[in-house]
C-alpha cells in the first residue's frame, strides 16, 4: 500500500518510517504542522524532517504553513486547556484532515501518523482525530499504526541521536512551550 505519513517531527518519524516500510507499505511523509509557534522553529523542524527523508531515500511534501489560522481554527477559546486536554485533540484533527486531504487528493491508499510514537500523545485520541478527518474526507483512509508498541519511541530516540537529528523539547505551540518552562521552573 501507499502510505502517507503525517509526521509531527523528524525525530518521531525516524522510528515509523521504517516500520512501515518493513511492513512492505511504499511511505511519502507530510511535515504539516502550523502550530508550531515560530516561522524558525517551523523551518529548523521541516529541514529535520526533510533530511530524515533524504536518509530514508522517501518523499516528503511541506504543508502550507499558517500559524495564524492554527490560532484562530484550533486555539482560540482553548488557550487555558491542559497539556492533553481539548486544545490537543482539536489540534490532532486539525493536522490529520490536513494530512487526509493531501492523501486523497494524491492518490494514497491510507494515511498514519507519526503522532502515535510519543509517550506523551494518547493514541486512542489521536486515532479518533484519524477517523474523523478520514470520514470528512471523500477517498481517505486512516491507518491505526500505534507506532509506540514495540518499543517505538526507544527506537526514535536511538535513531534520531544516530541521524544528529534536533529533538525538541515540546509538541510546538506557544501552550506547550510554556507548560515545559513551567515544569523548568517549578522543578519537576
Amino acid at each position: 500500500m501507499r502510505i502517507l505519513l503525517h509526521t509531527c517531527c523528524g525525530p518521531c518519524a525516524s522510528a515509523c518510517v521504517p516500520r512501515l516500510a518493513s511492513e512492505g507499505h511504499e511511505v511519502a511523509m507530510f511535515f504539516s504542522n502550523s502550530n508550531i509557534d515560530t516561522a524558525a522553529e517551523f523551518e529548523k523542524r521541516k529541514g529535520e524532517a526533510c533530511k530524515l527523508a533524504a536518509a530514508d531515500g522517501v518523499a516528503i511534501a511541506v504543508d502550507r504553513y499558517d500559524h495564524e489560522e492554527w490560532l484562530r481554527e484550533v486555539a482560540a477559546g482553548f488557550e487555558n486547556e491542559p497539556e492533553k486536554g481539548a486544545r490537543c485533540e482539536r489540534c490532532f484533527r486539525y493536522s490529520l484532515r490536513r494530512a487526509a486531504r493531501h492523501a486523497a487528493e494524491n492518490g494514497y491508499d491510507a494515511f498514519a501518523t507519526s503522532l502515535t510514537v510519543s509517550p506523551h500523545k494518547s493514541s486512542p485520541v489521536v486515532f479518533a482525530a484519524g477517523d474523523a478527518a478520514a470520514e470528512e474526507t471523500p477517498g481517505a483512509v486512516f491507518l491505526h499504526e500505534d507506532f509506540k508498541k514495540r518499543e517505538g519511541f526507544k527506537l526514535s530516540v536511538r535513531r534520531a541521536a544516530a541521524l544528529g537529528l534536533y529533538r525538541q523539547s515540546y509538541c510546538g505551540c506557544e501552550f506547550s512551550r510554556r507548560a515545559v518552562a513551567a515544569r523548568k521552573e517549578n522543578g519537576r
